[in-house]
């Protein structure tokens, strides 16, 4: 298991978006922050929208593991549980912290 969380997942990128992706991801990452702040809030709705918007995006840039993560987290903010919505935010910063891109 701990292998598995320290080994890279590489990505394929349309060299097309190489250079919207920095910016996509340091938005993903300033999302987190947003999200832990938001659950010390207490505010699903905008835990909602954020995950709505990483549903919605994640595949367009090539992330398809972000949909997915922000699928979850939409899912989980409209039921109203934290937790679930905890657990994807952990997800989301481990996936983010193992990508490695290649374009092409």
């Amino acid at each position: 298991m701990e292998e598995q969380q320290t080994s890279k997942i590489v990505v394929h990128i349309d060299p097309d978006l190489e250079s919207l992706i920095p910016g996509y991801l340091t938005n993903r990452k300033k999302d987190i922050a947003t999200i832990y702040d938001s659950l010390g809030k207490n505010d699903l709705d905008k835990i909602r929208i954020i995950g709505h918007s990483m549903k919605g995006s994640g595949g367009g840039y090539g992330f398809d593991d972000i949909t997915d993560i922000g699928m979850m987290m939409e899912k989980a903010a409209k039921e109203g549980r934290s937790e679930d919505v905890r657990v994807q935010t952990k997800r989301l910063e481990d996936y983010l912290h193992r990508i490695e891109i290649v374009y092409g």
